[in-house]
């Protein structure tokens, strides 16, 4: 005999809400039928999957393991549901993005009218967050796709080209780089590089780009660090250093916030990849490869 997706639901109920009584209610059934459909699982399992205690409940060992299959499973079958309802019609009902701060506030603007218009239907929910954190939650079956930027380690993904971003540099617009066409990686290290923080993916691509080493102080700390492209602006304007700023935050007018000027770099191909990502396997393959092709346009 098999769990049921009933007693998967209860035991992720009770994981978020600590007890069984609050369980319950958010799963609109009695205490005893939830307890009971626990009491089954574990039958089913032949393994205890909570600690019950005055305070609460506690998942064991085998619990944990078991929410984290189950979290796999419903995210499946709520997909499964989705695609049944949308048969025929891409990008109908829900639809959870997951997109990179260095991306989002650029590029969105000119894409959500668009997906608007195109998709009436489409319930877009969006989350912003780190590329790494994005992929795990895009493994895990909680983002339906991921607007990310390669090169990434993208094993177990599979992604649509949006487009190259190309890479270019700040430098306070009274600095003598600013005089020149462009700016070389060398010249760049040379002065205070102001980078954003680490796990930005944005971050390794300039450094990878330009094959410079991550800027560090006498005490081994980094000097100047952001943790927002705006900021980062703001302190290259305010004379601090220079930074690296993909285009399409220049085209979207984030280099005319602050006294900067930007250069191209004298290096090969100095770009990042746009891409839609999703979960390899994913019945949501149609609909990412669709939303690339609207992005393209954006």
């Amino acid at each position: 005999m098999l769990p049921t997706i009933r007693q998967l639901q209860y035991l992720k109920l009770l994981a978020e809400h600590g007890t069984f009584g609050r369980a319950a209610e958010a799963a609109h059934v009695t205490q005893p039928t939830l307890s009971a459909g626990i009491q089954e699982l574990e039958r089913t399992l032949g393994a205890t999957v909570v600690d019950r205690a005055r305070s609460g409940v506690i998942l064991t060992p085998v619990g944990e393991e078991a929410l984290r299959r189950a979290t796999v499973i419903l995210n499946e079958a709520e997909e499964l549901v989705e695609a049944a309802k949308n048969a025929g019609q891409p990008l109908t009902g829900r639809f959870r993005l997951g997109v990179i701060p260095t991306i989002a506030p650029f590029l969105l603007p000119r894409a959500l009218p668009l997906l608007r218009e195109r998709f009436p239907k489409l319930r877009l929910f969006l989350r912003e967050d780190l590329t790494q954190r994005l992929i795990t939650q895009l493994k895990a079956g909680r983002l339906d796709a991921a607007l990310i930027a390669l090169p990434f380690e993208t094993a177990g993904l599979e992604w649509a080209h949006v487009a190259d971003d190309e890479l270019l540099a700040a430098v306070p617009a009274d600095h003598p780089l600013a005089k020149g066409k462009t700016a070389s990686p060398e010249a760049l290290e040379q002065e205070n590089l102001i980078l954003l923080e680490d796990g930005h993916c944005l971050r390794a691509h300039a450094l990878s780009a330009c094959r410079l080493n991550a800027p560090r102080s006498a005490g081994g700390e980094e000097p100047f660090a952001a943790t927002s492209l705006p900021t980062v602006m703001q302190m290259v304007g305010s004379g601090l250093g220079v930074t690296f700023i993909p285009k399409m935050a220049v085209t979207a007018g984030l280099a005319d916030s602050a006294p900067v000027a930007v250069r191209p770099i004298e290096t090969d191909h100095p770009a990042r990849e746009i891409v839609v990502a999703w979960r390899a396997g994913s019945n949501r393959r149609a609909e990412g490869r669709l939303l690339a092709e609207v992005l393209r346009e954006a």
